[in-house]
């Protein structure tokens, strides 16, 4: 919980100075953005500790793991109703009412991974058939078809690989896991060729100073911020970039931003604690009492690492471009508060599984006084 406060805390400071000049000329406010992830950082604090307190054994119920699975999908549903639904630069993925905006994507990833965790712990002799991972594949699959429409491939291909990787804990035969990651493996050039705009970034990805006014001006944008950087950056406050250089610098790009003010080493010490928080949910996974916990906390570490190692490689030119939020730190409401509430999740697993063995040490010294 302490990284995650630090983290998302380091985050409103980070929005702040990658967005005050686009706030400023934008909206007549340099604290336009920040004052949105103040307010998404307070929220999702008081979120965090009420989770950390909630008995998330209590997800494993069938009502709440339905409610789960099916609220992100009629809000993703939503999405498309004319007047709810709000477009931004060609892609509907949010849902507004009145001022208040919300991306059920956000939702989806971790309503999926309460569903997939609640069935596959009920149901591990199924899960060595390919008729009992139906449920897990049905699920997945809905809430990809409903992202991918939006259109957002980056969040489909997140709960794609968030899906094999569950499946693959849940105890699912390798034959048939392959059956299964190998169709996907192939679908994504079919999704590449099937979207002009996808071609156009993946040709920039390959070439981007073939279009550098066009497709490849962001990533060449990024690669300067990261490059002007150096190893310790130009100072706090002193990015060049975030001048309207570089779209998109205080949510999906941020972390070039980052990379610029604070150099490599400060961007090698946001990855240190990223890196440890990653390692914590797995050791909360790994010492989990019952199967469910150790899927949940799995599920929850997964999503996190995957936005973040894909976000990095993304701004560094890795792979080709594709708009995904760094978690904890880039810009977004919805991304911040429902990400601190799965990190309280995942304390409430890793507490229980602390208190279940100070009592079990207690109850074996008991046994020996009394021997």
């Amino acid at each position: 919980m302490i990284l995650t406060l630090f983290l998302s805390a380091f985050g409103v400071l980070a929005v702040y100075s990658a967005s005050r000049y686009v706030a400023e000329t934008q909206y007549g406010d340099q604290w336009y953005f920040v004052k949105k992830q103040a307010i998404g950082f307070v929220l999702g604090t008081a979120a965090m500790l009420c989770c950390c307190r909630f008995d998330h054994r209590k997800l494993q119920g069938k009502k709440i793991r339905w409610v789960a699975l099916i609220l992100p999908i009629i809000l993703l549903t939503l999405v498309f109703v004319p007047g709810l639904g709000k477009t931004n630069y060609g892609a509907t993925r949010w849902i507004g009412v009145g001022g208040v905006t919300i991306q059920p994507s956000e939702l989806a990833k971790y309503g999926f991974v309460i569903f997939s965790s609640a069935y596959m712990s009920e149901n591990m002799g199924k899960m060595r058939t390919l008729k009992g991972v139906l449920p897990v594949l049905a699920a997945g699959g809905a809430v990809c078809l409903l992202i991918i429409i939006e259109p957002n491939m980056s969040v489909t291909m997140c709960v794609g690989l968030l899906m094999l990787a569950m499946l693959f804990l849940g105890g699912m035969k390798i034959k048939h896991f392959l059956l299964i990651f190998i169709p996907a493996l192939l679908a994504v050039p079919a999704l590449i060729i099937a979207e002009p705009y996808r071609l156009s970034r993946l040709s920039a990805f390959l070439d981007p100073w073939e279009s550098p006014r066009g497709e490849g001006y962001q990533l060449i944008q990024s690669l300067y911020a990261l490059g002007n950087g150096g190893w310790f950056g130009t100072g706090l406050f002193r990015s060049r970039q975030k001048y309207r250089f570089l779209p998109f610098a205080e949510s999906d790009f941020i972390l070039s931003i980052i990379g610029e003010e604070l150099g490599f080493v400060g961007i090698a010490a946001l990855f240190l604690f990223s890196a440890i928080l990653i390692f914590r949910g797995i050791k909360a996974a790994s010492k989990a009492e019952d199967f469910f916990s150790f899927l949940l906390a799995s599920g929850i570490t997964l999503v996190y690492g995957i936005q973040t190692v894909i976000n990095a490689l993304v701004v560094s030119g890795s792979i080709p471009p594709t708009g995904l939020p760094l978690p904890l730190i880039s810009s977004g409401n919805t991304s911040l508060i429902i990400t601190m509430s799965s990190m309280g999740t995942l304390y409430s697993v890793s507490a229980y599984t602390k208190e279940s063995h100070s009592k079990e040490k207690n109850t074996k010294r008991k046994r020996k006084f009394i021997q």
